[in-house]
């Protein structure tokens, strides 16, 4: 998958541009604040819908304007679609090849992407929620699957925590329509754990290698952990599990009007050489196990979508000494598209970058370099 150009009007400090990239490295040299984290934050919400950061979603028109668009020509196995992303307040337009996309299902999944930004740290540093979040936009993005049964269970979960305050305050409430929903939660709870459990696995497969390529260290892994304890992830066991953790429960769930287990309560486990990283690991070996993680996604979306994603890295270097940030470069530079950000190239070894695209970004201007 290649994303060939983009253009973008009255986005963030970007009042009319438009850029080509190169179909494998792209680097993006500016000063803090000038916008290059603003063009990667453009691809984010042209293929997600959404930016990256978790929380209320900032503004992203211009001061003073109404509307932002954000079009983008991307090629995946030779087929050319073009997306296009109108932002008005409080509304957003997405269409694909001119046409209007109302389904969000239909929409994400035709531009494939594995960001990092520095705010990613909070991957390990950060709550349970931001770890599951990872797991979320990036399963939605290769398993449609996936998309449609999380957005089901939320739905299920908000009703199912609405029927259990009901129940705790009205006689009225019906014991047997809860557990019909119960039922229906714990079918769409099977579907989300045997395919995050999936999905670490393929992690697993590759991100030890990948760390060491690039620190000369190993022993890295990332456990999945669930909020209930499965011994496998059959859909047998699963049903069991949590169905009995449901029964006998009951009365505890009742009492803090929420369901108290399922998918929505796990949690990823970042560990290098047996040592929580969250606790024992310094700035340097958290942001390269980060970046391990993410590139080991690449074979994930071989596996599901038979296409390589695009690799968007925001201020990859910092923090880094000059062996890793050329061993990460030399890593990237295979047969994928990346768009790198970075205030400088120093001791960066020439060869590694002799054939990308350069373009300095200053106040919203983007120039190539000659």
């Amino acid at each position: 998958m290649i994303i060939k150009s983009i253009k973008l009007c009255n986005f963030r400090n970007y009042s009319n541009i438009s850029i080509n990239f190169n179909e494998k490295m792209n680097i993006l040299i500016g000063k803090n604040a000038q916008g290059k984290t603003n063009m990667l934050e453009s691809i984010c919400v042209l293929a997600l819908t959404k930016t990256y950061k978790n929380g209320v979603e900032p503004n992203l028109i211009s001061f003073k304007k109404k509307k932002a668009i954000i079009k983008g020509s991307i090629t995946n196995n030779k087929i050319l679609k073009k997306l296009e992303v109108s932002i008005e307040e409080g509304k957003k337009v997405f269409k694909i090849n001119n046409n209007e996309i109302r389904k969000m299902s239909d929409y994400i999944s035709n531009l494939n992407i594995i960001i990092f930004t520095p705010e990613d740290l909070e991957i390990i540093k950060g709550s349970p929620s931001i770890r599951r979040n990872l797991m979320n936009v990036q399963l939605s993005q290769i398993s449609l699957k996936y998309l449609n049964t999380y957005n089901e269970y939320n739905k299920i979960l908000k009703i199912r925590n609405e029927y259990l305050k009901l129940l705790l305050t009205s006689s009225m409430a019906d014991k047997k329509y809860f557990d019909v929903i119960t039922e229906k939660l714990i079918e769409k709870a099977i579907i989300i754990y045997q395919e995050r459990k999936k999905y670490i696995d393929y992690i697993n497969n590759n991100i030890n290698s990948i760390y060491k390529e690039i620190t000369g260290e190993e022993n890295l892994c990332v456990t999945y952990e669930t909020n209930v304890d499965i011994e496998d992830f059959s859909e047998k066991t699963i049903y069991n599990v949590l169905k009995n953790k449901f029964n006998s429960e009951y009365k505890k769930e009742l009492n803090y009007g929420m369901t108290l287990y399922g998918p929505h309560r796990d949690d990823l486990v970042f560990s290098l050489n047996k040592n929580n990283l969250k606790y024992f690991g310094s700035q340097g070996q958290q942001k390269v196990s980060i970046i391990a993680f993410k590139l080991a996604e690449i074979d994930i979306f071989m596996e599901y979508k038979k296409t390589k994603p695009i690799l968007l890295l925001d201020d990859i270097f910092s923090e880094l000494d000059i062996k890793k940030r050329n061993k990460l470069l030399e890593y990237i530079n295979n047969d994928i598209q990346s768009i790198i950000t970075t205030t400088d190239l120093k001791n960066i070894k020439s060869k590694y970058i002799k054939d990308a695209y350069i373009y300095e970004i200053n106040n919203g201007n983007i120039e190539r370099r000659q």
